[in-house]
């Protein structure tokens, strides 16, 4: 490929989104895990490419917010009863949280899904929108807002992992990332929920070894991503169980 980028300014935009639209729809659960007896939320993983290359739109939670003040985090929220499913969740808090309209939205597919601090299964929704929307962040809500290159999650400058006490008393690792963003002389947090669902989101997207330890068969990562998480649902259902 002796091309000097020079000559491609961007990459053909389409060729970056027509690629990873394949990989993610290879990964789509659709409603597989709709049905599990847990209150649900879901996130936006919002893409999009810049310089011929995918970036992520991520968010800073208000610090007047009672839970995670002044978390990085992706838009989005509870379901609530007027929403057909996740992806209608997702692109309502997202309405609300950074004023992108559901139209502006190209819906690619729902991935695996998380479990957060409160046992909420979250459902992340993946998306392309414009590199020229402007967020217009509600302040009661988010304090910031950011784009990053989505290929940090896999080789990050600065990365480390914290150990983390799962609600059943369980130590694990999560994922910590500080990423420099020199556009805002700002440098900002991403771990937790947030950092598994952008560092899977990379593993799918580029079909690359990270330059960090992750607990999936990256040989078979849809069977591994599904059996670790289902994995994870049992331990609470059994500590559920016990709890009764």
């Amino acid at each position: 490929l002796g091309m000097s980028r020079r000559s491609f300014p961007f990459a053909s935009r389409k060729s970056v989104k027509e690629k990873a639209r394949l990989r993610l729809r290879e990964f789509d659960v659709g409603d597989k895990f709709s049905r599990l007896p847990l209150p649900k939320a879901s996130v936006l993983l919002p893409l999009m490419v810049r310089e011929g290359k995918l970036h992520l739109l991520l968010t800073v939670r208000s610090t007047q917010l009672r839970r995670s003040p002044g978390e990085v985090c992706f838009p989005g929220g509870k379901s609530e009863a007027i929403d057909k499913d996740e992806i209608d969740t997702a692109l309502r808090e997202a309405k609300e949280e950074v004023g992108l309209q559901p139209e502006k939205v190209e819906v690619i597919c729902r991935l695996v899904p998380g479990i957060d601090k409160m046992n909420h299964l979250v459902t992340p929704v993946v998306g392309f929108i414009e590199d020229t929307f402007q967020a217009i962040p509600n302040p009661d809500e988010v304090s910031d807002v950011f784009i990053m290159p989505l290929e940090y999650f896999i080789k990050p400058l600065n990365y480390k992992t914290l150990p983390y006490k799962t609600s059943s008393g369980h130590l694990s690792w999560v994922h910590c990332f500080r990423y420099d963003d020199h556009e805002h002389k700002m440098s900002f947090r991403i771990w937790g929920l947030t950092a598994h669902f952008a560092v899977f989101l990379a593993l799918v997207i580029f079909g690359k070894r990270p330059t960090f330890e992750v607990d999936y068969d990256l040989d078979n990562l849809i069977s591994s991503s599904e059996n670790n998480f289902m994995n994870l649902y049992a331990s609470l259902y059994e500590r559920k169980k016990s709890n009764l």
